[in-house]
């Protein structure tokens, strides 16, 4: 390359930092015409009980109370709160409980949290909990140890028994999504959950979001079956 041809390049570069596109550095590109495309929600770390862990964390018969509703039907967030407490006695306190009562209580973190509580935690999904990690629960009653009830959940999808039809797309099969964002990834290994009642939605976690550049309320494209 001449000096010539150096400094011209050198200045389009420059004038590329200082005048960079609107909304980031990378330019969005537009959904493909007949794209599958799929909002995301971003799960942080909450807990699913089943009612003998209610009952030792909150009191005998103890019901959870309705903070709100969640995005699938039927499901809800508590207005109550546990502490998680790994082996070398790391706690995360606050840790959300989620509705409706399980039959066996699951805990869902992140990779980060299982570092900060001590803990290896295996990549599973949902009631998938063999050789899953021990931690300790409490509430403002009591506390429990559980065996095999921690998981850093799967990257899936819910999607509803039509539109999978639709999609041509099947319970259970993994894809990979295309991430449109100011980092730019192919997810793998996400799972297709389909049901009659569910709503479209991809759930990651808040490691797999932060990476990528992903929030509640981005998108993402289905790009292939694996």
């Amino acid at each position: 390359m001449d000096q010539a041809a150096l400094v011209e390049y050198i200045a389009r570069e420059v004038m590329a930092q200082l005048n960079p596109v609107p909304g980031g550095s990378v330019p969005e590109e537009g959904p493909r015409p007949g794209a599958q495309i799929v909002p995301v929600a971003v799960s942080v770390r909450h807990i699913h009980l089943a009612q003998p862990e209610i009952n030792v964390l909150f009191g005998p018969g103890y019901a959870l109370h309705k903070q709100r509703d969640l995005y699938q039907p039927g499901e809800f967030a508590a207005e109550e709160v546990v502490t998680l407490v790994g082996p070398r006695l790391r706690s995360l306190s606050n840790v959300r409980v989620l509705g409706p009562v399980r039959k066996r209580t699951q805990v869902e973190i992140s990779r980060t949290d299982a570092i900060t509580l001590g803990l290896k935690v295996p990549v599973r999904p949902s009631g998938q909990l063999q050789e899953s990690a021990t931690l300790t629960l409490v509430g403002p009653r009591g506390s429990i140890t559980l065996p095999e009830c921690c998981i850093v959940a799967n990257r899936h999808i819910h999607i509803s028994t039509v539109q999978a039809r639709a999609w041509g797309v099947r319970d259970d099969q993994r894809v990979s999504v295309r991430v449109q964002s100011e980092r730019p990834a192919v997810l793998g290994d996400v799972q297709i959950r389909v049901a009659d009642t569910f709503k479209l939605v991809m759930h990651i976690d808040t490691d797999d979001a932060n990476a990528v550049g992903l929030t509640c309320g981005s998108t993402v494209e289905i790009t292939n079956g694996e």
